[in-house]
């Protein structure tokens, strides 16, 4: 691979964080499911048995060196690219955002704007504040704990993309305290907000009254975070 485009960034990062893991099989795991590859098919992709990957994985084979890593992750995103290259793409759209990957999860923005009250239902989404919105034009998924505790104030804005007309969706929630000040130190806020990973009824007491106090539309959700996050891809 040539150059210093999204493709190669994000294969120096896949391969970076298997080699350097002290679970190089695990990490393998991680991002091989992440590119919604099967042993099977990335397997087929190197022309090898998926007892090999499986090995590599389980820990039953030694670790990859250097150029089997080079060749998984020039698999998965070979892969990828066939797809159409949706990974590859969602990577390139939180690195020109200037956001590390394991901060902002996706980032991007709509062709025109999409009905909120459709996105809640599709993500299972229980709204306990709302904000007057009734159109998104984009989304942002973020783990909230990585935001609170790297992200500077300019940078919280920089979530927003390209408008303040989208709705943030804050993972690793426990109660939504943290997310819900946060937000108050930040002017304008974004119009929607989604806490992933809770029941309404674990939600910090005062969350609905800070949304409604800043006037953005709140809601809560318990979905699988690999759902939501293969429904927000799809978006457009």
């Amino acid at each position: 691979m040539s150059g210093r485009g999204p493709k190669r960034e994000l294969a120096e990062k896949i391969a970076g964080e298997i080699t350097l893991s002290d679970d190089p099989g695990a990490t393998l795991r991680k991002w091989r499911t992440d590119f919604d590859v099967s042993q099977t098919d990335l397997a087929a992709e190197l022309e090898v048995s998926s007892s090999v990957i499986s090995d590599y994985e389980s820990g039953r084979r030694e670790s990859p060196g250097i150029g089997v890593v080079g060749r998984l992750v020039e698999g998965l995103l070979a892969i990828d690219e066939r797809r159409g290259g949706e990974r590859i793409r969602q990577y390139g759209r939180v690195l020109s955002a200037g956001f590390d990957s394991d901060v902002v999860y996706d980032l991007r923005e709509y062709a025109t704007s999409l009905p909120l009250e459709q996105l809640h239902d599709d993500l299972e989404a229980t709204e306990v504040a709302g904000g007057g919105t009734q159109q998104v034009s984009g989304h942002t998924v973020i783990d909230s704990i990585e935001a609170i505790t790297r992200l500077s104030t300019e940078e919280f804005f920089r979530l927003y993309g390209q408008s303040t007309n989208r709705v943030l969706v804050f993972t690793n929630v426990t109660r939504g305290e943290g997310v819900g000040i946060a937000l108050r130190m930040v002017n304008p806020t974004p119009n929607a907000v989604i806490l992933h990973g809770l029941e309404e009824e674990n939600l910090w007491d005062h969350a609905g009254e800070l949304a409604r106090i800043d006037g953005y539309s709140l809601a809560v959700t318990s979905a699988p975070l690999d759902d939501v996050l293969e429904h927000l891809v799809t978006l457009e």
